[in-house]
């Protein structure tokens, strides 16, 4: 015992006696790094690709030529200059090509944005259908028409909810439509800061969103389109497997096997959500890693039972190439969005080792999929799918070789369960930092969830599916369909379950726009490094920690258009009304309240009658007028100083006492916020003059220019 605490004793020795010789001589501890840049290169790359999006103006001919100075700068650095330089010059490097590599694709992907409000005739071809938060059908449309809309702002794509009578329609990919709706760009940041569809909207190709009350009527059959025979085939498979499970879990199950989660009712999604199962309906590395590995497995099994062959046949590299075959042909049929396709490159890479006797799984393998996919659709990096996908692999890889070198100890028949509950912890520990960020909260018992859900997922449900799509041609899927549902029938339960236990979610605030961004770097550097910078990235890391806990809320809101206002009280955001309930909720999200937009309302703080509500603010007045009577309002509040938001243009030239914020002026400024400090920030200014902010615009005749319905439906955009 003491010769083990001396040995104890000495290693921390060393490491502080490291650290301090790190600290001391941080040049020569940069030159004694053994530098492996392609595990560093996602970090640099990454970089590169945040501070694209972080510009607050689009960067020009200038800002990229010097892109192009630094790359070759660094090379030459990396190649002739000192040891120390390395890694500096690496980071560098990759950080210019990650810029250049966003700028290039958002300008690859530019299209048309409608520059206003349209009501009338809307006819195109479906390429997309889906469902709202909502539980509204979406259609996104393409070879678009509108009356009396210049080519040059007709947008590529459009997006339309379906309501009233045009839910009798039977959508099916390819078909030519038309309809009467309302469209309207991609909506504006609901607070400064808050995140920007507009931007998901541009990369996408969505020129404008809306809905539609009328039927949808088809003008034309699909035609023969190889681009949308994935898609095609998708559907016709996931109706086929609704229509032999049934019910929700015949929904979970086609959203697993298809990516057709058109289904899933927003029910279903929210217990999903609420017991940190809804990652098993999107499919990711998990569905991709579980499909390859049980061909993979099934395969090697089976070959290995044919005697002699198997030992003159590489069965492990048959195996691994019709693994990958399957997953290729999984990502064809599933739709291949970025989650589908950054895990099928991951699976790829890893089945390619094998075939060329490298090891499968390790953090080169990782940064390789990182790498291709930020080349390829850097706007991936801010999505909370690249970013929990590759922090939960990250985290895994790591744990394997302390498992590796420990679990002997264990008792073989603990070593299975013993192992799940750890990767359900490591995993949900890695990932929970990110969910947070993005959802505003964190599920108290996602691991037991996860415990009793995954192991079903990867023992019954998955192979199950691919059993079922071997069997079809031949007329026999029936009992694999059947073994599906029961599988995903008890993952709806377990997530039932869970979802129902008290406490089951905590709520979180959002994290000011820096926080994670840092959180990211400390930790990818932490990883990568050893001693005195490694420390560093960890203090870095409760830096980030602590900025997101001290970030205090926003005192006063005002929303796109004077639709709403929500003041903060002891108790929480007090709203003046609950409508529009995707702002209201988004606002109360951003400050981990739980409450619903009516509880927000009913709260102390604003009071008056319907359209007409007044609270409190810094010892004036705050009056939010709103609906049909609120320029008759307008003359008897804008008085004494008061200050004033009219949801609607004030009249030209009208003077008062107050300071008013109406439609024509929150045009110019967007949302706004009123911080504790006094500061006002101003939605438009923090998007910055960005390609999906300031898209190209046009003027129009009074004709083309029909205001949308006053009240649209939740779901539109």
């Amino acid at each position: 015992m003491a010769q083990a605490s001396a040995v104890h004793r000495d290693g921390i020795r060393r490491r502080f006696s490291g650290l301090w010789r790190g600290l001391a001589d941080p040049l020569a501890a940069l030159d004694r790094a053994q530098l492996d840049w392609v595990l560093w290169a996602p970090l640099g790359l990454g970089t590169g690709v945040g501070l694209y999006f972080a510009l607050p103006v689009e960067p020009g001919g200038p800002v990229l030529a010097g892109a192009v100075l630094v790359i070759l700068l660094s090379a030459l650095s990396w190649r002739r200059g000192p040891g120390f330089l390395h890694l500096p010059a690496t980071l560098v490097l990759m950080a210019a090509l990650g810029l250049l590599a966003a700028s290039w694709r958002a300008h690859s992907v530019a299209a048309p944005v409608l520059p206003f409000n349209y009501y009338g005739p809307v006819e195109g071809r479906i390429i997309g259908i889906d469902r709202s938060a909502r539980d509204v059908i979406r259609l996104t449309l393409d070879q678009v028409r509108l009356t009396r809309v210049a080519p040059e702002i007709l947008p590529a794509r459009v997006r339309i909810a379906l309501h009233g009578e045009s839910t009798g329609l039977a959508p099916e990919p390819g078909l030519r439509v038309a309809t009467t709706a309302h469209l309207s760009p991609p909506a504006e940041p609901i607070a400064p800061g808050a995140w920007d569809f507009r931007r998901n909207a541009w990369f996408s190709g969505l020129g404008a969103l809306g809905y539609t009350r009328s039927p949808v009527v088809v003008i034309a059959p699909p035609e023969q389109d190889w681009g949308l025979a994935a898609h095609r085939a998708r559907m016709r498979l996931s109706a086929a497997m609704q229509d032999r499970i049934g019910g929700q879990a015949g929904a979970v199950a086609a959203a697993l096997m298809t990516g057709d989660r058109s289904g899933i009712s927003e029910a279903t999604n929210a217990t999903l959500r609420a017991s940190n199962l809804y990652h098993i309906v999107s499919i990711s590395g998990l569905h991709m890693g579980m499909l390859a590995g049980f061909v993979f497995g099934a395969l090697r099994w089976g070959l290995a039972l044919i005697g002699p062959f198997a030992l003159i046949w590489p069965t492990k590299k048959i195996a691994a190439a019709v693994a990958l075959a399957a997953s290729t042909a999984y990502l064809w049929v599933s739709g291949g969005d970025i989650a589908t396709q950054r895990a099928w490159i991951m699976t790829a890479v890893m089945l390619l080792a094998i075939l060329v006797d490298r090891r499968a799984l390790s953090l080169h393998t990782v940064a390789l999929a990182a790498i291709f996919l930020l080349f390829l659709w850097p706007e991936a990096l801010t999505g909370p799918g690249f970013q929990m996908s590759f922090a939960a692999t990250v985290a895994l890889i790591l744990m394997a070789a302390p498992w590796a070198a420990h679990h002997h100890r264990l008792p073989v028949v603990l070593r299975p369960v013993i192992m799940l509950v750890l990767t359900s912890l490591i995993a949900g520990l890695a990932t929970a930092p990110i969910a947070a960020a993005h959802f505003g909260r964190m599920s108290q018992y996602g691991m037991l969830a996860n415990l009793l859900a995954v192991p079903v997922m990867g023992i019954v449900v998955m192979p199950a599916g691919v059993l079922a799509a071997v069997l079809a041609p031949l007329g026999l899927a029936g009992p694999a369909l059947w073994l599906m549902g029961l599988g995903t029938d008890w993952v709806l339960a377990v997530a039932e379950f869970v979802a129902g236990l008290a406490g089951a979610q905590t709520f979180l605030p959002a994290p000011p726009g820096w926080v994670l961004p840092v959180l990211a770097l400390a930790a990818g550097a932490a990883v990568l490094s050893r001693g005195a910078f490694r420390a560093a990235m960890l203090a870095l890391a409760l830096v980030a920690f602590a900025g997101w806990g001290l970030a205090p809320r926003p005192a006063l809101l005002i929303a796109p258009g004077g639709a709403l206002v929500g003041l903060m009280t002891p108790e929480g955001r007090a709203l003046s009304k609950a409508a529009p309930s995707f702002t209201a909720e988004g606002w109360l999200e951003a400050d981990g309240d739980a409450v619903t937009p009516k509880e927000a309302m009913a709260r102390a703080g604003f009071s008056g009658k319907r359209g007409v509500r007044q609270a409190d603010w810094q010892g004036r007045r705050l009056v939010h007028l709103s609906g049909k009577a609120a320029l008759d309002n307008l003359e008897n509040a804008c008085r004494d100083g008061a200050l004033v938001v009219l949801d609607t243009a004030a009249p030209r030239g009208f003077k008062g006492d107050c300071r008013l914020y109406d439609r024509r002026s929150l045009a110019r400024t967007g949302a706004l916020s009123f911080e504790v400090s006094g500061q006002i920030r101003r939605a438009r200014e923090e998007a910055g003059q960005r390609l999906w902010t300031d898209p190209p615009q046009r003027k129009t005749p009074p004709e083309d220019r029909t205001a949308p319905d006053p009240d649209p439906p939740e779901g539109a955009q």
